[in-house]
């Protein structure tokens, strides 16, 4: 059985569907925008704030499950133009250093949600005891 996770910090849902959800060891983190929690609006300022926000996100919704950024072992990143991967991948790095990082595809599409720049969706793992 599934099991939703809600991180109050976190932006929540512009649709039917859940932030994160457990399966079994694996959590599967719903894609991200720049969504500020607390207000609902889009940071916008350029690319790479709308990145760390979003990491900020998967951040908040991590640590609602009892994990954190060393816990993701799966990362798909979705842009509206891939003039920005060198941009968005540099701030994503500070977040999940090389060494640590995740498997990973970053992949251009036309148009995101609340026409964000970037969004990224994850998966994690947490290791039963």
């Amino acid at each position: 059985m599934n099991k939703p996770v809600t991180a109050s910090q976190a932006p929540q849902p512009i649709g039917p569907y859940n932030q994160a959800v457990w399966a079994g060891p694996y959590l599967y983190i719903s894609g991200q925008i720049a969504l500020v929690g607390q207000t609902g609006q889009l940071r916008q300022e350029n690319i790479m704030a709308e990145t760390e926000q979003v990491m900020h996100n998967l951040g908040h919704i991590l640590q609602a499950a009892g994990l954190d950024y060393h816990h993701l072992v799966k990362c798909s990143i979705f842009v509206t133009d891939l003039e920005h991967f060198s941009a968005v991948n540099s701030t994503y790095a500070t977040f999940l250093p090389e060494q640590e990082a995740p498997a990973r595809e970053t992949i251009q599409v036309a148009r995101l949600p609340k026409d964000a720049r970037v969004e990224i969706s994850a998966v994690a793992y947490r290791a039963e005891a």
